[in-house]
């Protein structure tokens, strides 16, 4: 396969075009005079939309970079392809640029079926921006606050560059999960699970709430950012569409629980350490709350909205509607998880503890579907589901 591209994962070549040069409007001679009077000052022209090729563009953390994509469900067996769902197999190594390209090494991990590859929105040039580990920061411009992240510049600093060389139609963005702390949530969760034995809800509840406030501003901020590379590079508002989405759950609650809360095979087996009562808070509290801060975001910035929550109902890791593959019977979108399990609770003997708790190679292609649907509707705000036994084809849209 070959290698992706850092952040431009897929495009469709064409002459490189360069933004129309503003006319200097020349000022206005007052008839009697020789000296023109300052009300006279030159007016610029409006800047002009680039010309090139049509692009839609993902920006923001890992849930839209591609991470997990590496993997087509889930296996706890630990050699060969993993029942096959380790897209990493060489047949006889692992090779994880098979999968994220040149992005694998630097954790990046923007995927050949992330969200902007694997969506249909007849965009000429598919660029993806996001990285694995963004926070709202690395989303604004460096004159603005932003910071770099694995080695590259902010991603409105990026988009800048992409707005100028591409005629931009669609820009998705993921963002906000980091800054509320979704990788200490879920560490905290597992710790009380496997160590501790409690509940880590109560306390997991209390930093969301401590950081929403400024996660929420920084996702305010984010879209604020965007606007303005935009408007720099010569587009109005409507020449193009902003949609902020959110995130979906990844285990299921524990009504929908395929192993026993005791013993060791909800996470030695299954990949999903959690206590009943942290599931059902997970599912069913904090995955609606954030979604429901994001969409307040949305409708006061003027972005479309795609709320996620539910897309992974019913596919989650360890739901009992779905199964693990094994030898005798390989992994399959209408069966396997659509989420990357936490290998066996606190060891990564399987790819990089980094993917766990994200969409797939199958929820990717899920999500995909979901931006599709919500190109052909130009307005309001959505939450896209799947339909239990079907594929990716089965996603659709329900109005907000």
């Amino acid at each position: 396969m070959p290698e992706n591209r850092s952040s431009i994962t897929r495009s469709t070549p064409r002459p490189g075009r360069r933004l129309l040069a503003a006319a200097l409007a020349l000022p206005l001679a007052v008839a009697s005079l020789a000296v023109a009077s300052p009300a006279s000052a030159a007016t610029p022209a409006p800047a002009v939309v680039p010309s090139g090729p049509t692009a839609s563009v993902t920006l923001g953390d890992s849930y839209i970079s591609g991470e997990a994509g590496r993997w087509k469900g889930n296996s706890a067996g630990t050699s060969g392809s993993r029942n096959g769902t380790d897209r990493a197999w060489t047949g006889s190594s692992y090779d994880a640029s098979r999968v994220y390209g040149a992005t694998a090494a630097s954790g990046c991990d923007r995927s050949d079926v992330a969200e902007v590859l694997s969506a249909s929105t007849g965009a000429q040039n598919e660029i993806d921006l996001a990285c694995s580990g963004a926070v709202t920061a690395n989303v604004f411009r460096a004159s603005n606050g932003g910071q770099s992240l694995k080695g590259e510049a902010p991603q409105a600093d990026q988009l800048a560059t992409v707005a100028r060389q591409n005629n931009v139609k669609l820009i998705t963005l993921s963002i906000g999960g980091n800054d509320l702390g979704f990788s200490d949530v879920i560490s905290t969760c597992v710790k009380d699970y496997l160590i501790w034995y409690s509940y880590c809800h109560d306390s997991a509840q209390s930093q969301i709430d401590g950081r929403m406030p400024a996660a929420m501003a920084g996702v305010g901020k984010s879209i604020d950012e965007i606007r303005a590379v935009m408007a720099d590079a010569g587009y109005a508002p409507s020449d193009y569409r902003l949609v902020l989405q959110s995130y979906p759950s990844p285990i299921p609650r524990s009504a929908e629980m395929r192993y026993p809360e005791s013993g060791w095979t909800r996470s030695n087996t299954g990949g999903c350490p959690f206590w009943d009562g942290d599931a059902d808070w997970a599912r069913d509290s904090m995955v609606p709350q954030i979604s429901q801060a994001l969409a307040g975001v949305a409708a006061a910035k003027g972005a479309q909205f795609l709320d996620l929550s539910d897309m992974l109902q019913g596919r989650e890791v360890c739901s009992t509607a779905t199964r693990q593959p094994t030898a005798g019977s390989g992994p399959s979108a209408t069966t396997s998880e659509w989420a990357r399990f936490l290998d066996g609770g606190l060891n990564s003997t399987q790819g990089a503890l980094q993917e766990s708790m994200h969409p797939n190679y199958y929820g990717q292609q899920a999500v995909g579907r979901c931006l599709t649907l919500l190109w052909a509707r130009p307005s309001g705000d959505y939450a896209c589901r799947n339909t239990a036994g079907q594929d990716a084809s089965g996603m659709y849209l329900a109005a907000r």
